[in-house]
């Protein structure tokens, strides 16, 4: 398990644990639950990469403690 911090610059700063297989879509569902936001409307990025819903976060070398940039579309 690791834990994956994303921060939606408005105050907000959402801890979620996830394993590294589990994809950025799963990762969505577990920050909506959290939030009450729609996955749909999640955009997970890190500077200017915007992450695709399909691939693992051992794919897109996620780790422990990691921060990621969160914004509703």
């Amino acid at each position: 398990m690791i834990e994956v911090i994303c921060n939606d610059r408005l105050g907000r700063k959402i801890r979620v644990k996830c394993n590294p297989d589990d994809t950025i879509g799963d990762l969505k569902k577990l920050i909506a639950a959290q939030t009450g936001t729609r996955p749909e409307k999640i955009r997970i990025q890190k500077w200017y990469t915007v992450y695709k819903d399909h691939v693992s976060l051992a794919d897109y070398e996620i780790h422990d403690g990691m921060g990621l940039e969160l914004y509703y579309d």
